[in-house]
C-alpha cells in the first residue's frame, strides 16, 4: 500500500552557471539554523573542491538537508555547466520537485533551457526563483515573462505552468513572493517548498528499491553510494541484491555495512532509513551510478536512463621530455593509469581507454572545461604527465557517413564586436541561426556549430570582445561532418636547442612573435617558446650569448628590454596547442613542445605527411 512520508521533502536546485545556486543554499543552511550563531561559515560552503571555490563554478552535486517546522527538506545543489550536465540528469532521479534559480537581469540562459527540459521531462514540479533581485538594472517582471515563455517552448504542462514564483536576494538573505513587500528572510522559499513540493511515497512493507544517483568516493571506505529510498526500508546488515536496468542478467549479492544520513553538510550514521530518505551507503566495493539495491526476494531493478556519451578526447602520456621527473612526484605510467582509473569512481560522465602504448591513455569527457579540471586536479596533486590537443569523437551511420557533434552556442557581446564574432565562427563552420538585440547596448547571437569549430576560440573571443562578451554553449545533436577547419593561422616558436634562455638571445626572438617565456627559465630542443606573426613555424635559438670583441660598446648590452612574456593560464594553453604539439603539465609549470622534438626527424615526419 503506497503511502506519503509527510515529514521530507526532496528537492534539487538547478539553474545556469552563475545564476546563485549554490549562494541561496547557503542562505537555506544558515537561517534553518545548521550553523551555530557565532560560527565562521565560507561563503559558497558547497563548493568544497579547492577548484570549484576558485572558479566559483560547480562541478560535483552535493547533498545537504535542512530542518524546517519539523520537516526534513534534503536539497541537492547541481552544477550548472553544460560539461557537467551529466550530474544533472541524474540527480533529478532522487527528487521529487526542483527550485530554478534565474538571474533577474540575464533572464533564461542556454543551461536554463536543458536543465528545465530535463525537470519537464521527469514530470517534477517547478518553484522558479528568481534571483539578485537587488542588482541595480534587475529586471525581474520581464524576467517572469521569459520564463513562462521558456516552459510554453518546451511544452509543459498546464499544471507545470501554473508554478509558483518567488524573488529573492540570495546575497541579502532575502525572499518574497510578492514584490511590492519587503522581506528579512528566506521564510517564504521554506513555505513554498513545503506547500508545492510533493511529500515522497511508496510502500513501507514492499521489499526494497533503492536507486544509486550519485556515487561520492572516500579513500577510507571507498565507494559510497547516494540514492533515495523508493520502496521499502534499508538497514544496517540487511542483505541486498545489487541489480541494474540496462543488465538485467547481472545481480549480486552484498550486505550494507554502513548506513548514513544526510544532516546539515554531514553525514550522520542511523540504523535503518524508510522511503523517501535519500541516504549514502558504504562498504558495497562494486557500486555503480544506476544500480539498484532490492531485497533479495523481489530484485526489481528501477529504470534509469544512460548516461550522455562524452564528445571530446584527449590523450593522457607519461612525460619524456628532458626536463621530465623534474617537479612531479607522480611520474610513471602505472601512478597514471591508476589515477585515471580511480577518476572513473566519481565522474560518470569521462572515459578511461588502453592504447597501443603502456604510456599513453585516451580520455574522453563532456568538453573541454571537464578535461582541464580534471589536468590542474592531478597537476596540484602532485602529477607530471603530457596531454594532446582535445579532438572530437565522430560517428558515423549505417551508410558509413561521418558525423560530427555539433553544438548550440549562445553569445551575448556589446554591438560594436558582433560582426567580428560573425565572422570568426563563420571561418571555424558556424552558422548563425539567431540574432536579436539584448538588454543595455549587447546583441545575442545564436549559432550552431560543429563542437571542433570551438576548440581554442575561447581565449580568442575574450580578446576580440576585450573581455566584454559572454560565451554559453550546449550539446545539441551529431550532424553531418561540415568540412575541415584551419585552427591556428599563427606558427610557434621553437627552441633550437637546450639550455637556460638568455636575454641575448630571448632580444633577438622577440622580433620574431610573442614570447611565451622570460630569461633563466631552462629550455630544451624541440620546445614551444612563443608565437610567431607567420603562419609557418620558426626555430630560434635563445640560449644565445653575445660574442664578445676587444671593442667595448658603452651601455649596449644594458639597453636591451625583452617585452614581458605572455603566461599562459592551462585553458590558454589546451586553446593553443595544435595537434602535432603537447602540452607538458607538471605541478610547478605547463611547457609546450613539439610532439617530434628532433629537428631532422620534424622535417622528415612533415615531407611524409604532405
Amino acid at each position: 500500500m503506497r503511502q506519503k512520508r509527510e515529514d521530507v521533502r526532496n528537492v534539487a536546485i538547478i539553474a545556469h552557471v552563475d545564476h546563485g545556486k549554490t549562494t541561496l543554499v547557503d542562505e537555506l543552511l544558515k537561517q534553518s539554523g545548521v550553523f551555530r550563531a557565532n560560527q565562521e561559515v565560507a561563503e559558497r560552503v558547497m563548493d568544497s573542491n579547492a577548484i570549484e571555490r576558485e572558479r566559483g563554478i560547480t562541478i560535483l552535486s552535493k547533498n545537504t538537508a535542512v530542518t524546517y517546522n519539523g520537516t526534513k527538506i534534503n536539497i541537492i545543489d547541481t552544477p550548472g555547466h553544460a560539461d557537467f550536465g551529466g550530474e544533472v540528469e541524474r540527480v533529478l532521479k532522487m527528487v521529487n520537485g526542483v527550485i530554478l534559480v534565474v538571474d533577474a537581469f540575464e533572464g533564461p540562459m542556454p543551461q536554463t533551457r536543458f536543465v528545465l527540459r530535463k525537470a519537464l521531462e521527469l514530470q517534477l514540479p517547478v518553484i522558479v526563483c528568481i534571483n539578485k533581485c537587488d542588482r541595480p538594472e534587475a529586471r525581474p517582471l520581464e524576467v517572469q515573462d521569459e520564463v513562462l515563455e521558456l516552459f510554453l517552448e518546451l511544452d509543459a504542462t498546464d499544471e507545470q505552468l501554473d508554478c509558483p514564483f518567488v524573488y529573492a536576494s540570495a546575497k541579502n538573505g532575502s525572499a518574497t513572493t510578492n514584490l511590492t513587500v519587503k522581506n528579512k528572510d528566506m521564510k517564504p522559499l521554506f513555505d513554498t517548498i513545503l506547500d508545492y513540493i510533493p511529500a515522497p511515497e511508496g510502500d513501507p512493507d514492499a521489499g526494497l528499491q533503492l536507486l544509486i544517483s550519485t556515487i561520492d568516493y572516500n579513500e577510507y571506505v571507498g565507494r559510497i553510494g547516494v540514492g533515495k529510498v523508493d520502496n521499502g526500508k534499508v538497514s544496517v546488515n540487511q542483505e541486498v541484491v545489487i541489480v541494474n536496468h540496462h543488465d538485467p542478467d547481472s545481480t549480486k549479492r552484498v550486505k550494507v555495512s554502513k548506513l548514513y544520513e544526510f544532516d546539515g553538510l554531514n553525514k550522520v550514521e542511523v540504523r535503518e532509513a524508510g522511503i523517501g530518505s535519500i541516504v549514502a551507503i558504504s562498504g558495497i566495493a562494486d557500486l555503480h551510478i544506476g544500480d539498484t539495491l532490492c531485497s533479495p526476494d523481489a530484485p526489481n531493478a528501477i529504470p534509469f536512463q544512460k548516461i550522455s556519451e562524452p564528445t571530446i578526447a584527449m590523450y593522457f602520456m607519461v612525460n619524456d621530455s628532458p626536463l621530465a621527473g623534474k617537479e612531479g612526484k607522480f611520474i610513471t605510467s602505472r601512478h597514471l593509469r591508476e589515477r585515471l582509473f580511480r577518476e572513473l569512481n566519481t565522474d560518470v560522465s569521462l572515459r578511461v581507454e588502453e592504447t597501443d602504448s603502456t604510456d599513453s591513455f585516451k580520455v574522453s569527457g563532456r568538453g573541454e572545461l571537464h578535461l582541464s579540471v580534471l589536468i590542474e586536479n592531478m597537476r596540484r596533486e602532485g602529477y607530471e604527465f603530457a596531454v594532446s590537443k582535445a579532438e572530437v569523437l565522430y560517428h558515423y551511420d549505417e551508410k558509413g557517413h561521418k558525423l560530427e557533434p555539433m553544438e548550440q552556442v549562445y553569445i551575448d557581446v556589446p554591438e560594436e564586436f558582433a560582426g567580428n564574432v560573425i565572422e570568426k565562427l563563420g571561418q571555424r563552420k558556424g552558422e548563425l541561426v539567431n540574432m536579436t538585440p539584448g538588454h543595455s547596448g549587447t546583441t545575442r547571437l545564436e549559432f550552431m556549430i560543429p563542437s571542433r569549430g570551438l576548440i581554442g576560440y575561447r581565449g580568442e573571443f575574450m580578446t576580440d570582445t576585450k573581455g566584454n562578451g559572454i560565451m554559453n554553449a550546449i550539446f545539441d545533436s551529431y550532424a553531418p561532418y561540415k568540412g575541415d577547419i584551419q585552427y591556428r593561422k599563427q606558427g610557434s616558436l621553437i627552441a633550437f636547442e637546450a639550455g637556460d634562455a638568455i636575454t641575448y638571445g630571448l632580444f633577438n626572438a622577440q622580433e620574431r612573435g610573442t614570447l611565451f617565456i622570460g630569461a633563466g627559465e631552462k629550455v630544451y630542443a624541440g620546445m614551444v617558446i612563443g608565437q610567431t606573426g607567420r603562419s609557418e613555424d620558426i626555430e630560434v635559438n635563445v640560449c644565445k650569448t653575445k660574442k664578445l670583441t676587444n671593442t667595448r660598446s658603452s651601455s649596449a648590452d644594458d639597453a636591451l628590454r625583452l617585452s614581458p612574456p605572455r603566461i599562459l593560464s592551462l585553458e590558454q594553453a589546451l586553446d593553443f596547442i595544435d595537434t602535432d604539439e603537447l602540452l607538458e603539465v607538471t605541478p610547478k609549470s605547463l611547457r609546450i613542445r613539439k610532439k617530434i622534438l628532433d629537428h631532422t626527424m620534424r622535417k622528415r615526419a612533415a615531407i611524409q605527411n604532405k
